[in-house]
């Protein structure tokens, strides 16, 4: 299977959201409509992975089994992978990042930009960050390794809010497993506030229980002694308040506007294939 046929599996899944959003509603507690007609959702979904119900960061309905991510065949690292687009997608021919030392590569269009760096501070020896941003310089997504591993952040049943998992797509990345944690997928996740507040990434750590959270974490559990990593637009999605800069979180008045930049928009279709081709050598 090449790389083109692997993310027509992938794009598959705007035929399916629009049923699997209305599948959540259902099974959320204490869906209402407000009198401006927007949905108004209240607690309600999957527990956590160890609770032994599928996360719903691992059980959305864009879930797609045996979709493997990774390089167009036949490319190596600094080619051009092209083809046509594929459903929702701008992008006619890709290319292939990867850093000078070959740890990490991913594919991203032609003429999006991906620029090295100074990793943050506290950052482990060899630790890398990559910015991607558009063709006119609007940002994307940074890519981060050699994370210190670091406590999930505290949340009181009082501070959580309702959050819905739009997209979850499962892709192949090493990773070390435990409380909290699934198989890595590529997600985009919505957290309720006085908008709804979006984001995009790979995780392997389950936002909250009961389908409420405090913080949204785009961060991958790293194999043991090579640190945790991060490819997203936000390390951390969580809600904010209506004097805080928003971006580059996303801003929806409703569900169903998620829903449409999922299914409809090519950026969403653009990013998410970038995110699926990762790839980091252990």
């Amino acid at each position: 299977m090449n790389g083109t046929d692997t993310f027509r599996r992938a794009s598959a899944r705007g035929i399916r959201i629009a049923a699997a959003l209305a599948l959540t509603a259902a099974a959320l507690s204490g869906c209402s409509t407000d009198n401006k007609g927007n949905p108004a959702w209240t607690a309600g979904g999957s527990p956590g992975a160890s609770g032994g119900v599928p996360s719903a960061e691992a059980s959305a309905g864009s879930s797609t089994p045996g979709v493997s991510p990774g390089s167009t065949p036949g490319t190596t690292p600094g080619s051009t992978a092209s083809g046509p687009a594929e459903p929702g997608s701008t992008a006619q021919a890709w290319k292939v990042f990867t850093d000078p030392a070959k740890r990490v590569s991913f594919e991203l269009p032609q003429e999006w930009i991906a620029q090295s760096v100074t990793p943050e501070q506290g950052a482990l020896p060899g630790a890398l960050r990559i910015e991607v941003k558009d063709a006119k310089g609007g940002y994307l997504a940074t890519l981060r390794t050699g994370l210190q591993p670091q406590p999930a952040p505290a949340c009181t049943d009082e501070a959580a809010k309702p959050y819905v998992v739009v997209s979850s797509v499962p892709v192949e990345l090493p990773h070390r497993g435990g409380d909290g944690t699934i198989d890595p997928h590529v997600v985009f996740r919505v957290i309720q506030g006085y908008k709804y507040f979006g984001s995009y990434g790979i995780t392997n750590v389950v936002g909250g229980a009961e389908g409420k959270s405090c913080v949204l974490q785009n961060l991958v559990r790293g194999p043991e002694g090579t640190g945790d990593y991060s490819f997203a637009d936000l390390a951390e999605l969580r809600t904010y308040a209506a004097d805080q800069k928003v971006a580059p979180a996303k801003a929806f008045d409703t569900l169903d506007q998620a829903a449409k930049y999922v299914n409809e928009g090519s950026e969403f279709a653009d990013v998410q294939r970038m995110l699926m081709s990762l790839e980091i050598k252990n």
